[in-house]
């Protein structure tokens, strides 16, 4: 498959530093979004009065500062600055927490807003710019770890946000790649109108680990996180080959008792183009579960996301780190959405 640079956490999280140095990239994309969701007539029971089509945008400029020592151990820390807009919300500059991190030959140690370990699993993202469909991800229905209400309830690198302010260490070797990561919140404290302090609601964990091996063209990997949360404990498994002009793989997870399972694949069509589509299929969730107060993804009212999903993605390379990208996608509640637009990495 095509080499594309998109913009995911994990692509430098093993990557030595060479020398004191401070680099700045970053990508802008922006295009047209049809989704089916939204509507701005008040006759219509999924009134939210944002209209079907939109802009959606957004500009991401990185900063990777980096030095090291003369023993050989590396010190660095990434920020970043980011502007989006989505279903015709304008949006202003915002920076993200920082992500501090030493290495040491093939041992990198982070802290911080960290990658997490269930994030970095290869193989469970598309093979496109967004690492999802379209221009923006189309809420990247695609991935085995998002079912029911309960989306990216995992520890990772937020671009936007402060992040999980834990701490990570990540090890690789010919070919394996070993990751384990820790976060923990601080309690919480309640207070009466007197100032009284009446009760505090504990800080929750999140511990997880993720190991993957490589071998001419194959990727196999397995993760787990373990949470102190609810319905947040999830084991991933996935499988790829790349055969260059070609590539399919398999995932499966287990999202505390929600199974979800998908196929891809992607294939270059020519010198410039590339086609990449996935299927997913997800479980119901349990009448136990659901009296324990969990979100209920049979409702056809609700979420209705038992069932299957799917969808296609199309990218012409323009050259000079530009491409055009578009692609459909149908969400197991039979949500549609189209989007296309422009990408360009600096």
């Amino acid at each position: 498959m095509k080499k594309v640079l998109f913009a995911t956490t994990a692509l430098i999280a093993t990557a030595s530093v060479a020398a004191a140095d401070v680099r700045i990239s970053g990508y802008g994309r922006f295009g047209l979004d049809y989704n089916d969701g939204n509507s701005k007539s008040m006759t219509d029971a999924n009134y939210n009065g944002v209209d079907k089509t939109s802009i959606t945008s957004r500009l991401r400029v990185q900063f990777d500062m980096s030095a090291e020592t003369d023993s050989g151990v590396a010190f660095d820390a990434r920020l970043r600055a980011q502007v989006e807009s989505r279903d015709n919300v304008p949006g202003t500059g915002i920076f993200n927490g920082a992500r501090f991190g030493v290495v040491y030959e093939g041992l990198r140690v982070n802290v911080g807003n960290i990658i997490g370990a269930v994030e970095n699993t290869p193989g469970v993202y598309l093979e496109t710019r967004t690492a999802g469909i379209g221009i923006d991800g189309a809420g990247f229905v695609s991935h085995v770890g998002n079912v029911n209400d309960e989306y990216f309830n995992w520890d990772a690198y937020s671009s936007a946000g402060a992040g999980s302010n834990g701490v990570e260490a990540l090890y690789s070797i010919n070919g394996f790649t070993g990751h384990i990561s820790y976060s923990l919140d601080n309690d919480i404290l309640n207070f009466n109108t007197a100032g009284t302090l009446t009760s505090v609601t504990e800080g929750e964990d999140r511990f997880g680990i993720m190991l993957a091996y490589s071998w001419e063209g194959w990727t196999f990997a397995v993760s787990h996180q373990n949470s102190g949360n609810m319905w947040e404990d999830k084991t991933i498994v996935t499988g790829s080959y790349d055969a260059g002009n070609w590539g399919a793989r398999i995932a499966y997870a287990d999202n505390d008792g929600i199974d979800k399972w998908g196929i891809y694949g992607n294939v270059d069509i020519g010198a410039a183009s590339n086609l990449v589509a996935f299927y997913t299929d997800e479980d119901a969730v349990s009448a136990t579960d659901v009296a324990a107060g969990r979100s209920d993804n049979t409702d056809a009212t609700g979420n209705g996301g038992e069932g299957s999903s799917y969808g296609i993605h199309y990218s012409y390379d323009l050259g000079g780190g530009a491409s055009f990208e578009t692609g459909y996608r149908r969400a197991s509640n039979d949500n549609d959405t189209f989007q296309a637009g422009v990408y360009f990495s600096f």
